[in-house]
C-alpha cells in the first residue's frame, strides 16, 4: 500500500501552489488532516494523470467534500467511479473542463460556477470599525464578528487555510445588510490572513452581484480562475468498479463509514 506522502508526492507536480486556481485542491489534496483524507491517483507513479481527494470536513458531517483534477474527462470519470460511493451525497469541486465527468457520475441537486477573487494590495485600504471583535469558531479558526446582545449580524471567516491561500467566507444578517458590516468584518478578516504571510482568496458564484460588490469594495479582483461545484449523489451506476487506477490508492477505512 503507497503512504499518504507518498501519494501526495506524487500529485505535487499536478498543481501549482501560487495559482489560486489550484488554492482549494492543493489543500484537500495536500495539507488537509490525512486521517480524514482518502486519495486516488490515475497514471503511472512518475507521470500521474490525475487525483482525487475524498475528505471528512467539520462543515457537513453527512456529505464528504471530493476534490477532482485530472489531464482528461476519462481520467476524471474513472477517479470518481473509484473513489465515490453509489447513491451516497458530496460535495464536488472540481474544474469547468472536467464538468463532463461530473455529470456522467452524479445525480446533481445543485451546480455552481464560480470566479475565484485574489486580493489586490493596490485596492485593499481596510477601514477601522470599532464595533468588529475577533472570535474563535467551533474548531479554533479566527473569525470576526458584529453582534448584539440578542444575535449575530455579520460574520467573516475562513473557510481552509494551507500555507499559501485561505479562503475566506462573509455573512450578514438581512436585518443588517446595507450598513456595512460586510465590508467590515471581511476587512478585519483580510488583514489578519495577510499579516500572518498568506494570501487572501474569495470564491463568488458567477451570478451573485452582491458578494462579487462586497469583494470587489475590500479589494478583490477577479483571479480569471473558475471551479464548479457539485451538490448531489453518486448514480446507482456511477460506483461501477471500472478497475483499479493506475498508481497508488489510500486504503484505510473511511472515518466517516
Amino acid at each position: 500500500m503507497t503512504s499518504d506522502q507518498e501519494l501526495r508526492r506524487q500529485i505535487r507536480p499536478l498543481l501549482d501552489l501560487s495559482a489560486p486556481a489550484d488554492g482549494v485542491a492543493a489543500y484537500y489534496s495536500l495539507y488537509h488532516d490525512p486521517q480524514r483524507t482518502r486519495l486516488f491517483v490515475a497514471g503511472p507513479a512518475e507521470r500521474p494523470r490525475g487525483f482525487l481527494a475524498v475528505c471528512q470536513t467539520g462543515q457537513d458531517l453527512f456529505r464528504q467534500t471530493a476534490v477532482l483534477r485530472a489531464r482528461s474527462v476519462s481520467a476524471a470519470t474513472s477517479l470518481l467511479q473509484r473513489g465515490l460511493a453509489p447513491r451516497r451525497p458530496y460535495y464536488l469541486v472540481t474544474t469547468t473542463e472536467l464538468r463532463p465527468a461530473a455529470e456522467a457520475v452524479f445525480e446533481a441537486e445543485r451546480v455552481k460556477m464560480n470566479r475565484i477573487y485574489r486580493i489586490d494590495l493596490r485596492r485593499y485600504n481596510p477601514q477601522t470599525n470599532v464595533l468588529v471583535t475577533p472570535a474563535l469558531s467551533a474548531n479554533g479558526a479566527s473569525r470576526f464578528v458584529i453582534q448584539s446582545q440578542e444575535s449575530l449580524l455579520a460574520e467573516a471567516g475562513i473557510s481552509w487555510l494551507s500555507p499559501h491561500f485561505a479562503e475566506i467566507y462573509v455573512w450578514t444578517a438581512p436585518e443588517a445588510r446595507g450598513r456595512g458590516w460586510g465590508k467590515a468584518v471581511a476587512d478585519s478578516c483580510v488583514a489578519w490572513i495577510i499579516r500572518s504571510g498568506i494570501q487572501p482568496l474569495y470564491v463568488v458564484e458567477e451570478d451573485d452581484e452582491a458578494s462579487i460588490r462586497l469583494a470587489k469594495s475590500v479589494g478583490f479582483v477577479d483571479s480569471g480562475a473558475r471551479e464548479m461545484t457539485v451538490e448531489g449523489t453518486v448514480r446507482p451506476d456511477g460506483g461501477a468498479d471500472p478497475g483499479p487506477p493506475q498508481g497508488g490508492r489510500r486504503e484505510n477505512a473511511d472515518p466517516d463509514s
